[in-house]
């Protein structure tokens, strides 16, 4: 795989080229958006655990822009929701709610 050119990576080989890519320069904080978006279930797994070794093991800052609720409930710690660019809403994981859901996060 090392003599592949990115472009040609496939779909969910890509995001995961995207976050090696940024984790050499050793980052104190990573930004991802959507990490999984476009990546087959088992993968999006393995992308959310090397985000909690990350943030565990490695003392690493994840800012997790994620619209996936039960990705964003397994591998988040705190959460805030914007609301027209205000912050509305932040907590612990545990304190999003239903109603916090139902406000602001639901179509």
């Amino acid at each position: 795989m090392k003599h592949r050119r990115g472009g040609d990576l496939s779909g969910g080989q890509q995001p995961q080229l995207a976050i090696g890519r940024a984790l050499v320069i050793e980052p104190r904080l990573l930004i991802l958006d959507e990490p999984g978006e476009g990546v087959q279930p088992n993968i999006v797994a393995q992308i959310g655990e090397v985000i909690r070794r990350l943030i565990e093991e490695d003392g690493l800052t994840v800012l997790l822009v994620e619209q996936k609720l039960p990705f964003a409930r397994k591998y988040a710690d705190r959460f805030a929701i914007l609301d027209r660019g205000r912050r509305v809403a932040e907590d612990e994981i545990s304190g999003l709610t239903d109603g916090l859901i139902r406000k602001y996060l639901t179509v």
